[in-house]
């Protein structure tokens, strides 16, 4: 009921009460539509808190925007090597940089009592909520990492889905209460707009991108040229000193972790004996699982069947884990049909173990980058960043006495007859590749 709300409810009451509240206002009240700006009380802190946020907020919106409307295209441009880790970066430290120029104008306007005297409730809820909404998008990014890659499967459909009134929040119903959050946190902004100074949005004065420039100046000559001196230079060295601050704060933002690294390079390690004694007990233990995973590799080279599970613990919407010949995870179920789905556990994106869990659609997930895969065919779901199905693994039911009753080669068809009532009593074995049964 509550993700209802918030995926579905919540976005068409936003959308309702932006549209409505908005038209109204340009209608009845018009010229309110403005940022009303309060750079007369205080100029220096506004310089240093609007700019980064500016600078940062737009450039967010602007990557948002690419990947909701144009998510092929978006797509395309990440799929080079290395430009995904890049697109990654460069949204997290825009991140920081708005934080620093939201919090700065959020104490500006309520240290500074100039401007309090022109701040109203909703310029604080408002501003209060532009920074809970860009943290989260932040902690978006480092908890679910290549947000830039899976939103296109996941976020942009769900998008859509939306605006073609066709609502489908399974996009986006197993994301964290994170994830919701800055869902939900981007539709409360879009239902303030009306409301609130951020109205100003939609009163961008486009048309003076094209109209004659306008200078006033003193009808006296000599006045008039240095007015025009005056006014030239004074606004060079704004625009110049404005561009070079949001640069060097950018920079400076970008170059934190590059100046950590370099300082613990050149510190080196600091001798302590008990660093030390754990890390040479963290070294045994990677001994102990390298060791134990050559026994297992070694059983798998010896044995043609490995025992996965009796078939009496199969299920049908949870899948049972166990290790393949390739050391890989693998995942059986029972299907619909009573026979064993053997599949690999292992996704064909990024390799990562998907779920065990079966939802309602017969799916499991792959939580790294939120590809759904039909566990009766393997094939993962239309625009998920995995590509190919999972690979089929071949199995054989086996009854006490050893018998096999029924054996499936990967992809192949089913081979042996077995009476239903003796499959309570098999155990399920995976084959070794090549191997006749």
């Amino acid at each position: 009921m509550v993700d209802a709300f918030i995926l579905v409810g919540l976005p068409y009451l936003a959308i309702a009460v932006g549209i409505a509240g908005s038209v109204w206002r340009l209608r009845n009240d018009r010229y309110s539509a403005s940022a009303r700006s309060s750079q007369f009380m205080e100029n220096r802190a506004l310089l240093w808190g609007s700019a980064p946020w500016h600078i940062g907020i737009i450039l967010i919106l602007a990557g948002h925007a690419l990947a909701l409307l144009w998510p092929g295209l978006w797509s395309a441009l990440l799929s080079p090597p290395g430009v995904l880790e890049v697109v990654e970066g460069t949204g997290m430290a825009l991140s920081l940089l708005c934080l620093a120029g939201i919090g700065v104008l959020l104490a500006r306007r309520i240290t500074s009592a100039r401007v309090q005297a022109v701040t109203t409730t909703m310029d604080l809820v408002v501003a209060g909520l532009l920074f809970v909404q860009v943290l989260l998008g932040l902690l978006t990014a480092v908890h679910l990492r290549h947000g830039a890659a899976w939103s296109t499967g996941t976020v942009a459909p769900y998008f859509w889905s939306l605006i073609t009134l066709r609502p489908d929040m399974s996009y986006v119903a197993d994301f964290p209460a994170l994830f919701k959050l800055h869902l939900a946190g981007a539709w409360l902004l879009l239902m303030l707009l009306p409301f609130t100074r951020l109205i100003h949005i939609l009163s961008v004065p486009i048309g003076y991108l094209w109209r004659a420039p306008q200078i006033v100046i003193w009808n006296n000559p000599r006045r008039r040229q240095q007015a025009v001196d005056a006014h030239i230079t004074a606004e060079s060295r704004r625009e110049f000193f404005k561009g070079f601050a949001g640069l060097t704060v950018a920079a400076g933002l970008l170059s934190l972790g590059v100046l950590e690294k370099l300082f613990n390079y050149f510190k080196g390690p600091q001798p302590d004996a008990q660093a030390e004694a754990d890390l040479l007990a963290k070294k045994l233990r990677r001994l102990q699982q390298t060791a134990e995973e050559r026994e297992l590799e070694l059983e798998r080279q010896r044995q043609k069947m490995i025992l996965v599970a009796r078939y009496s613990e199969l299920v049908e919407n949870k899948g049972h884990y166990f290790i393949d010949y390739q050391m890989n995870p693998g995942l059986a179920f029972k299907g619909k049909d009573g026979l064993p789905i053997v599949l690999s556990a292992k996704c064909t994106h990024l390799g990562c173990t998907v779920g065990s869990q079966v939802d309602e659609q017969g799916r499991i997930l792959c939580p790294c980058h939120v590809s759904y895969f039909d566990i009766a065919t393997g094939n993962p779901n239309p625009g998920a960043p995995a590509k190919s199905p999972l690979p089929r693994i071949s199995w054989a039911l086996v009854d006490p006495s050893g018998k096999v009753l029924l054996s499936r080669k990967a992809g192949g068809p089913l081979v042996g007859q077995a009476d239903p009532a003796m499959l309570a009593q098999c155990a399920l074995y995976i084959t070794k590749p090549g191997s006749q049964m």
